[in-house]
């Protein structure tokens, strides 16, 4: 394992972590409001957060290369990004 990946593997656990916590924060807030802004804004962050964690496994433990596992990545942030903007919207 060379550097690089031990490097990858540390900042997308700390993405897991960072991300799981936001998810946690916006879900139990949604169920003390009922906000539908907030549910949405808790899909939002876990898309995200569920695309940094598919990129990073997909690439250390299938034969998925780079690119697939960032092109994974990316479309699951830029979904989770629309989510997010959506939960601005909605009211």
């Amino acid at each position: 394992m060379s550097h690089l990946d031990i490097a990858l593997t540390a900042v997308k656990s700390g993405t897991l972590l960072l991300g799981s916590l936001i998810v946690l924060l916006s879900l139990k807030a949604y169920r003390r409001t009922g906000a539908t802004a907030l549910r949405a804004l808790t899909v939002g962050f876990g898309l995200i957060t569920l695309g940094a964690i598919a990129a990073g496994v997909g690439h250390q433990f299938t034969s998925l290369s780079l690119a697939q596992s960032v092109v994974i990545e990316s479309s699951l942030t830029f979904a989770g990004f629309a989510v997010i903007v959506y939960s601005l919207y909605v009211e």
